[in-house]
């Protein structure tokens, strides 16, 4: 017998039972970024390697540790994303969008990162993104903020997850102030774990990050991103806090909130919460005004944010804010007999025409009514319809509400249409 493949470790299948959670969760991205004017982009999964080099940075622990990549026949190096925005700029200079215009887009999709599975959090895992570029003002920031909060509400969770805000200020700024964090670090590197020293000169911001409590103890007194911002970046900052007030948002200034990524400057925001066990971020993001220049392009502001779409779903199963898994049909047609079978299926086509957003499972495989109307039921259909030798020989249907106390009726196949639109209202 052969041996059974299975599925990759931390790529998970995403199997019908929880599908219709994922679909109504994408839709209401969909509708909520729509409600913005956030237009959708798709760009591939495989890039070239240089490219999340030149943008994440090489020493990081995304491109030292985590990426997915190979090289391909013809020896050039790529690599599956392991996040969306560097591809969006990419796409966006390579085709003209961005230089001298403004651009509000939006993407969602699979990435790679080969970090240790966890709940939650998985090798394949899907990222929900927005992007706003051309645009230098703080407004835009605190647009794409109500952007996500508004999130929270369409999924009533607003109580739930808790806003955090930074700056990182200018990159001048950050460098003076990555120069006393190393003197800070260096007088306390006893303190610290084998990860932080190795990020003590390379990339100290992140030390600010570590999830080691051993770790945050010794940072206690460090010295504060915001004592070191540049004027303009002090400006923005302080514009920003206001009018997250003025539009009602509630947010905690975390002056060690750095992201995980080089090309982050200015504003960076985190939606935290306590609902999935000790704190974890749900939503992070921030404004990167050098990447697409970076990467080849004509300088350009940029802010956005980007979400993990299997820790969103497990939020929502966790606090039961989601809806049950939706009916996999509204109405069952059922069938007794080879003649009755042949006239479900002209039926079943019949309802399709008519009734365009109806759902129609038709039975298949024969079996008695008692077997039919259980599939029936199981499917979460509202109404079956069965259908005999009689109903074929005179063109009627009769209808077996499943949900509701309403009476069994037989009626005419032209009827049909008009009887069921008023009976599943």
């Amino acid at each position: 017998m052969a041996k059974t493949i299975q599925a990759i470790r931390g790529m998970n299948d995403c199997l019908p039972e929880v599908s219709g959670i994922w679909q109504q969760v994408e839709s209401t991205l969909r509708q909520v970024v729509a409600s913005y004017g956030y237009q959708e982009i798709r760009t591939p999964i495989v890039e070239s390697t240089d490219l999340f080099k030149r943008s994440i940075g090489e020493v990081t622990d995304i491109v030292e540790k985590e990426m997915y990549t190979f090289e391909d026949r013809n020896g050039d190096s790529l690599t599956l994303r392991p996040e969306g925005t560097a591809s969006c700029v990419r796409a966006g200079n390579e085709h003209g969008l961005l230089y001298n215009q403004q651009q509000r887009l939006w993407y969602m999709g699979p990435m790679f990162r080969h970090e240790r599975p966890q709940k939650g959090r998985y090798r394949q895992f899907h990222q929900f993104g927005v992007e706003a570029y051309g645009l230098d003002g703080p407004d835009i920031d605190v647009e794409v903020i109500l952007l996500s909060a508004r999130l929270w509400k369409a999924f009533g969770i607003s109580n739930h997850v808790k806003l955090q805000i930074n700056s990182l200020g200018s990159n001048g700024a950050r460098q003076a102030y990555r120069e006393a964090l190393i003197a800070f670090l260096t007088a306390r590197s006893d303190q610290l774990d084998e990860d932080s020293r190795r990020r003590m000169t390379s990339n100290p911001l992140r030390v600010l990050d570590s999830k080691n409590p051993d770790v945050q103890k010794a940072l206690e007194g460090a010295p504060s991103l915001l004592d070191h911002l540049d004027d303009a970046s002090a400006e923005h900052f302080s514009l920003l806090c206001e009018r997250l007030t003025q539009a009602g948002i509630e947010y905690e200034v975390n002056p060690r909130l750095v992201r995980g990524l080089d090309y982050y400057n200015r504003t960076v925001f985190e939606w935290v919460t306590d609902s999935l066990g000790s704190q974890g971020t749900v939503c992070a993001g921030g404004r990167y005004d050098g990447l697409v220049e970076q990467l080849g392009g004509k300088a350009t502001p940029a802010v956005g944010f980007a979400m993990g779409m299997e820790r969103l779903v497990l939020l929502l199963t966790t606090l039961d804010a989601q809806q049950q898994t939706p009916a996999s049909a509204d109405i069952y047609v059922t069938a007794l007999g080879d003649e009755a079978a042949a006239y479900a299926m002209k039926v079943s086509e019949q309802l399709r025409d008519a009734i365009p957003d109806c759902r129609v499972t038709t039975h298949c495989g024969g079996g008695n009514m008692k077997k039919q109307l259980k599939r029936a039921d199981k499917t979460g259909a509202q109404l079956a319809l069965i259908l005999g030798s009689d109903e074929a020989l005179n063109s009627q249907v009769t209808i077996k509400p499943l949900r509701s106390q309403q009476e069994q009726v037989t009626i005419a196949l032209d009827d049909l249409p008009g009887t069921l639109t008023t009976m599943m209202e």
